[in-house]
């Protein structure tokens, strides 16, 4: 395929998925709801008009090849997701989805010497819905914990158990951990937008992923004090908790800047914080605040030492301020090494055409970590995005995503690096 019909199918395939979930100013792809359902209707029509066979595994995640190429596994999978966060930018997931279908259409004939080649549009990605990332990639791997089914929607409606059901995924079997791959897997391959500015700021059109950053996170704490009467209760005796959470979230950057001048690789977020709305009053000192807490770092050591000093601070401020903390369930993800052999591919496809393939690594998590977590050398490539990601403002230029493409679909018959 040129890249004159690359853009024309890319272009189609991008509008097409935005305007079936579009939701206000920025689409809504809902992890095993009904905008990621729609997300994969359109996927499978533009797979059929390419020639390409789809089916879904026990998870629910669809899985694309040529019709002709029924060859046994081990299979290299290119894949991204397809859900969204509420309100999110089109080309988060999606775009590496699209990438895959072009390069599987364009590799016809000339990809038989080496592994069948596999398209993968996974489910449940984004953590916003359930509070827990990478769903339909740990599913289909054997590794969702059965305690993650009973996890509950953000909005109520019932748990990410309910959800899968209702998408026709093999519940039972996840809830034993079953992996659920239709054929072995020899590497995994994604193409994704960057999140964050680097690559705008350098002049990037595309990079090689070195690593993605692991995650240690609470999806809800609660700082327990009193309410009382604003006027009434003196300093010494109130139980302030949103006085007790500022200050520990204080504590915490302190501790964080620290580490950073210690040459650490950290960042640290409270993306939630709120007091109960029934008790909302100016004249009221807050008795509860709930707010979230995440770290990540490429360090699984500097991530247990920053959780170490949060439990720390949190039990040093509720002494000195009479309140408590209780804790949900700790979520870690681990970092991930991406695959050298696999990064040495792209960065001689590039230098063939006289470009330089930069490397950066990746702040934001992506289901290519799943993969490298279970063994599966897994490799990632990022085009260049104006704006970051996750709100409706993402801006991948089509001629970089056109040039990401083109270099993985030559990784994939450029022979492997003999370094």
């Amino acid at each position: 395929m040129n890249t004159a019909a690359w853009r024309r199918q890319a272009e189609a395939l991008l509008t097409e998925v935005a305007d079936a979930t579009r939701d206000g100013p920025g689409i809504t792809r809902e992890s095993y709801g009904p905008g990621e359902d729609a997300a994969l209707q359109v996927l499978e029509r533009h797979a059929a008009a390419l020639g390409l066979a789809c089916e879904y595994d026990g998870a629910r995640n669809l899985w694309m090849r040529l019709h002709e190429d029924t060859r046994p596994g081990p299979v290299i999978v290119i894949g991204s997701h397809v859900d969204s966060v509420p309100q999110g930018g089109n080309y988060d997931g999606l775009a590496g989805v699209v990438a895959g279908m072009l390069v599987l259409a364009a590799l016809r004939g000339r990809h038989e010497g080496s592994a069948p080649l596999r398209v993968l549009a996974l489910r449940g990605e984004e953590s916003a819905w359930y509070g827990r990332a990478y769903m339909g990639s740990m599913a289909l791997l054997g590794r969702l914990p059965a305690a993650a089914l009973r996890l509950p929607h953000r909005a109520g409606g019932g748990t990410l158990g309910d959800a899968m059901a209702r998408c026709g995924a093999d519940v039972e079997a996840i809830a034993q951990g079953t992996p659920l791959l239709p054929e072995p897997v020899a590497a995994y391959l994604e193409l994704h937008i960057e999140q964050g500015p680097v690559m705008v700021a350098r002049g990037w059109p595309v990079a090689a992923v070195t690593g993605i950053r692991g995650n240690v996170r609470h999806n809800r704490v609660r700082c327990i004090g009193e309410t009382g009467h604003s006027g009434a209760v003196p300093r010494w005796l109130r139980k302030d908790a949103v006085l007790a959470v500022s200050q520990l979230l204080s504590r915490m950057d302190e501790h964080w800047r620290v580490l950073l001048q210690m040459g650490m690789d950290l960042v640290m977020t409270s993306g939630i914080c709120t007091t109960p709305a029934q008790s909302h009053a100016v004249s009221v000192i807050p008795g509860e605040v709930q707010f979230s807490f995440e770290a990540r770092s490429q360090d699984a050591a500097t991530l247990e030492r920053f959780h170490q000093l949060m439990q720390a601070e949190c039990s040093a401020i509720a002494a000195d301020r009479g309140v408590r903390f209780e804790f949900d369930e700790r979520l870690t993800t681990a970092p991930a090494t991406m695959d050298e052999g696999w990064i040495q591919r792209f960065e001689a496809v590039a230098a063939r055409a006289g470009q330089t393939l930069e490397r950066i690594p990746s702040g934001a998590g992506h289901d290519a970590a799943v993969f490298a977590a279970a063994g599966i050398p897994a490799a990632m490539l990022f085009v260049r995005n104006a704006h970051g990601s996750h709100n409706p403002q993402e801006a991948m230029d089509i001629d970089d995503f056109l040039l990401g493409v083109q270099w993985l679909a030559e990784g994939l018959v450029e022979p492997p690096h003999a370094g």
